[in-house]
């Protein structure tokens, strides 16, 4: 009888604990889901933030290629120009 108890009772506190672990489990699972989300969102709020960096410095990037076009065909234009000692430069 007394070995019956105690093994009625171990079985019980087995399942006890193999109840608290299911469940620090799935808590840990729900946590690590959780984070995963939080990390997706915190992205999709840099990414409108990117775009915007981006474009302002294709802006930036665009016009010093149009002045540096502009100076180019200025310099050419001037050069072609210029008469040293009666030649021309290319």
């Amino acid at each position: 009888m007394t070995a019956l108890l105690l093994t009625a009772g171990a079985l019980l506190l087995y399942a006890a604990w193999l109840y608290n672990r299911l469940i620090t489990l799935r808590s840990r699972t729900r946590n690590a889901w959780a984070q995963v989300d939080v990390q997706l969102r915190r992205r999709s709020d840099l990414v409108p933030n990117l775009v915007k960096c981006v474009k302002g410095y294709v802006a930036h990037e665009s016009r010093t290629l149009t002045t540096m076009i502009e100076l180019r065909r200025q310099a050419v234009a001037a050069a072609t120009s210029l008469d040293f000692h009666g030649r021309r430069i290319p």
